[in-house]
């Protein structure tokens, strides 16, 4: 796996780094040494600016996972593996079969089946090219003498957590501190590694993003693509949140909500079609335009009708129906799925010109993270941890601009509150790669309903075995010391 990934980003490095004679004389060889590239930076940390910009194209570029397939085109797959896992997204019907696997349970119970293997691989892809910058500005215990390299340090760090963040939520039923889980690399050159525990993984997580926010603390990005000091704490509150550390994941939401400056979305934004990264409820997200070369292999082309792909030609993707129901006919969120398409998305994602087939080569943009997550989840924070009050403050915020009277919330308490901050969390995010975060905080139980081909009616709890991943034979076989 390692050496794929050395190879891959000395290709980048080739491209960046001047070709002086003396540079390429010290030490020839088809890699890039670290070293090499901890000299270079040193003397022009801008060096890892191609670096940094490979890690954000990573995040949706096709095949990005090792394979062909054409469920395979960066983070925004995995945002789909996770919402099927969770229920919320039903496949409702298969022509071409991508992501069928995951949603029949056969990939999380075959470690031979490939959905595992590039879910893996694209993230320690992103783990490997974040180190590459990491160990060209000095290692993870530097503190980069300029502003740049300061700022490449802390995305790098982000993107690091972010990465094994969503490693330990696919590969691990629940949170249990002591169980190993993950091999845990923090830099290009150690050999293959055996699994660490998930609190030593979760450790680095919460180390690197406090370092990020501090590093980031005066980085002004060119652009949404980019992490900066509030898209770090957003990270932080969901890594805190799956821990069960409700008190921090509370003090972080309330911050970001109190400093960032985001508004929630309103009731026409919310049918607006989710495809302007410009958006400024959008925390993170990309601008994708049609130099980003996307077509059939794309989440649009797999979530938009409006799109020539796989939802449009019958692999339709909708919300599941027994969630539907408990949606208020008041609701404006009711009109984003369409009850005569099989409750697709056609309300809420969707390509701006509304032509059925008609997005050929994609420019509808991709969301990585909006602010209205830190206010659902800054509701379950405070309800987890007894400030009732303080739940359904932020809880209304988002419901007094999605229904006619959000007077409702002011009479739950215990229990009825916790639930509803769970249902409306569903509902607002769906489609989005948060439900499967939500259930295994909630602990929740998956309930699919009418409109699954599969498991209709059968519970299945959040730490069932049928709704992790396995991790690859792959790497099972290439890591020797996988199992030590």
């Amino acid at each position: 796996m390692k050496t794929v990934y050395k190879f891959l980003f000395a290709a980048v490095l080739m491209g960046t780094v001047s070709c002086k004679e003396e540079f390429l004389q010290t030490e020839p060889t088809e890699l890039i040494s670290a070293n090499q590239i901890a000299e270079a930076s040193a003397l022009n940390p801008g060096l890892q600016s191609a670096n940094v910009s490979g890690i954000y194209a990573t995040m949706y570029g096709a095949g990005s996972g090792g394979t062909t397939g054409h469920d395979d085109f960066g983070h925004k797959s995995y945002d789909i593996y996770g919402d099927l896992l969770s229920g919320d997204m039903a496949l409702t019907s298969v022509i071409y079969g991508w992501f069928r696997t995951v949603t029949e349970f056969q990939a999380t119970q075959d470690y031979t089946v490939d959905d595992n293997y590039q879910a893996w691989r694209f993230y320690y892809r992103l783990i490997f090219a974040a180190n590459t910058v990491i160990d060209g500005l000095g290692g993870s215990n530097a503190i980069p003498g300029t502003a740049s390299g300061r700022w490449y340090m802390g995305q790098a760090k982000a993107m690091r957590a972010f990465s094994y963040f969503y490693l330990a939520q696919y590969y691990q039923n629940e949170y249990v501190p002591t169980e190993k889980i993950l091999p845990l690399y923090t830099n290009t050159t150690d050999p293959n590694l055996p699994k660490s525990t998930a609190a030593d993984v979760y450790a680095l997580m919460i180390k690197d993003l406090t370092d990020a926010q501090s590093l980031l603390s005066d980085f002004t990005r060119a652009s949404k693509a980019e992490v900066n000091a509030n898209v770090a704490k957003g990270m932080l509150a969901y890594v805190h949140g799956a821990m069960g550390n409700n008190a921090a994941m509370k003090t972080v939401t309330a911050d970001i909500i109190a400093t960032g400056g985001f508004k929630i979305m309103t009731a026409t934004e919310v049918v607006g079609g989710f495809n302007n990264v410009a958006t400024s409820q959008w925390m993170w997200g990309v601008d994708i335009t049609t130099d980003s070369k996307l077509n059939l292999i794309s989440w649009w082309g797999q979530m938009d009708k409006y799109t020539y792909s796989y939802a449009w030609a019958g692999d339709v993707k909708g919300m599941d129906k027994g969630l539907y129901d408990l949606i208020p006919a008041t609701d404006v969120r009711k009109a984003q799925f369409s009850v005569a398409d099989k409750l697709a998305p056609m309300g809420k994602f969707y390509h701006p010109n509304k032509v059925i087939g008609g997005q050929r080569t994609i420019d509808a943009d991709y969301i990585y993270m909006r602010v209205e997550e830190m206010y659902l989840l800054n509701a379950e924070a405070c309800a987890k941890t007894g400030d009732e009050a303080g739940a359904r403050k932020s809880l209304k915020a988002i419901m007094a601009l999605r229904v006619p009277d959000a007077s409702y919330i002011d009479a739950l308490t215990g229990k009825a509150l916790t639930d509803e901050i769970y249902l409306q969390t569903r509902i607002e995010l769906w489609g989005e790669g948060k439900s499967y975060l939500s259930l295994k905080r909630n602990k929740g139980t998956v309930n699919r309903g009418s409109n699954h081909l599969k498991f209709v009616g059968t519970p299945i709890l959040y730490n069932d075995t049928r709704l992790t991943l396995k991790i690859p034979i792959q790497e099972i076989q290439n890591n020797p010391n996988l199992n030590k």
